[in-house]
């Protein structure tokens, strides 16, 4: 062969061979997701080491905003035909994906679809009932689920002569120490909240064994209607704005807004989610402990147990069999026990499957972060009663608002709890019947 056209054919030959790489490009899969800060920081890790660990799928995390934020715009690009393959949703949203029914691919049908091991056993029964249909079938992937619980400053416990490993049980206990907290000059106010409806309302009706709405709180039908404007919730109502007045408790704003005043050291102690761990260690200079949510000694059968509160992720419809062979591999490795203990111990979320419980307990990871089993041991406190398992309620992010409305008005003396609650109930149940007919 001529010298020159053997060195053509041989440059071109390595040339198809470098190509060759680059033509086999992974698979895309695009993610929206609610975590920012902190915890985004942890799922642009996870998602890189995944990546990383195969040749096949690229997972594209986009940070889309609040669950809120995330959730419209996920159903805004499903209507104009260009959805991401995954959507994490807030649990309060489950009613509304669930009557989405031609949107979404449940995960149950994709992991059969793509031949991927998956056994719905192998997870939490107080995570998993909440995003299941009336016949057992897991509609979305559990991935962030947590359960608020009372974290409280221990160098402030010392300084007013409170044990620093004896946080109060009840609301009268957590009245006294937040008095002497305050008294001794380490604290401008007793507690804060985080989520004001999802921890004074949901679940405290929960943690206290009362309905917050008929038909199993609405896991029974869609025509399920609000039963908050009980004494229970008025009397609770009443002494959060009672203490408002002389800063036993400090209103910190909607969503988890309220966190700052607890990490700053201006308020002693905080309600906030079990995954708040990832803001509070980060952002505090002071060694603190955790809790369970205190409640009424006095209302009968309590403490029951707390519900799960974070996101599931949806997949939704629209994609290539390939990207959702991506979706459910992805999926399987976030299941993974080594994975999954990973993200419980780093933020504080609950250990979605037993495997990773199990795998966290043999690390000693319990042992060097008391009360990071806190809130698995609320979750699991008493067998679920129907008041207590969860709610399924349409519109419920609009509710939400609602709530946050009636009990900004009651704190600020605007209103009296009594009609704070009959406020809400009234007004939940018109968006309710909302919800009703638009999916009849």
């Amino acid at each position: 062969m001529n010298p020159i056209r053997w060195l053509g054919a041989f440059l071109i030959a390595a040339l198809v061979a470098l190509a060759a790489p680059a033509a086999q490009a992974k698979t895309e899969v695009v993610w929206w997701h609610a975590h920012g800060g902190a915890l985004g920081e942890r799922v642009d890790a996870m998602v890189a080491k995944f990546n990383q660990s195969q040749s096949e799928y690229e997972v594209k995390a986009v940070y889309k905003g609040s669950y809120a934020e995330t959730m419209t715009a996920g159903i805004a690009a499903f209507r104009a035909g260009q959805p991401p393959a995954i959507l994490q949703v807030f649990e309060v949203g489950t009613a509304t994906m669930m009557a989405a029914k031609g949107a979404i691919y449940p995960v149950y049908q994709l992991m059969a679809d793509t031949g991927e091991p998956f056994d719905p056993n192998a997870y939490l029964a107080a995570v998993t009932g909440y995003y299941t249909d009336t016949e057992g079938h897991m509609l979305s992937m559990p991935f962030n689920s947590s359960t608020p619980v009372l974290w409280y400053n221990k160098d402030m416990f010392r300084k007013a002569g409170l044990n620093p490993d004896k946080p109060p049980r009840t609301w009268p206990e957590l009245e006294r120490d937040a008095k002497k907290l305050m008294a001794s000059g380490g604290a401008k106010c007793g507690f804060t909240t985080a989520w004001p409806s999802w921890v004074n309302i949901e679940n405290f009706s929960a943690w206290h064994n009362i309905p917050l709405a008929s038909e199993q709180n609405g896991f029974g039908g869609l025509d399920a209607r609000m039963e908050i404007a009980n004494p229970t919730l008025e009397h609770h109502i009443a002494a959060l704005a009672r203490w408002q007045q002389s800063k036993i408790f400090d209103y910190g704003g909607r969503t988890n807004k309220g966190d700052s005043k607890f990490t700053t050291g201006e308020c002693a102690m905080l309600t906030e989610s079990s995954a708040g761990y990832a803001r509070v260690s980060k952002e505090s200079k002071f060694e603190f402990g955790v809790g369970m949510l205190p409640y009424w000694p006095d209302v009968k059968g309590a403490p029951q147990n707390t519900i799960i509160g974070g996101a599931s992720l949806w997949v939704l419809r629209g994609q290539s069999p390939e990207v959702y062979k991506g979706v459910a591999k992805f999926f399987t490795y976030l299941s993974s026990a080594e994975v999954m203990a990973e993200w419980h111990q780093g933020t504080g979320y609950l250990p979605i499957t037993l495997s990773a419980y199990k795998l966290s307990e043999e690390q000693g990871f319990y042992k060097s972060h008391p009360g990071a089993d806190i809130s698995i041991k609320q979750m699991t406190l008493h067998k679920p009663t129907a008041n207590s398992k969860g709610l399924r309620l349409g519109n419920y992010p609009q509710i939400r608002v609602v709530h946050y409305e009636e009990l900004e008005a009651a704190l600020a003396g605007k209103i009296s709890a009594k009609v704070a609650v009959e406020r809400m109930q009234k007004r939940d149940n018109e968006l309710l019947e909302q919800f009703q007919k638009a999916n009849e």
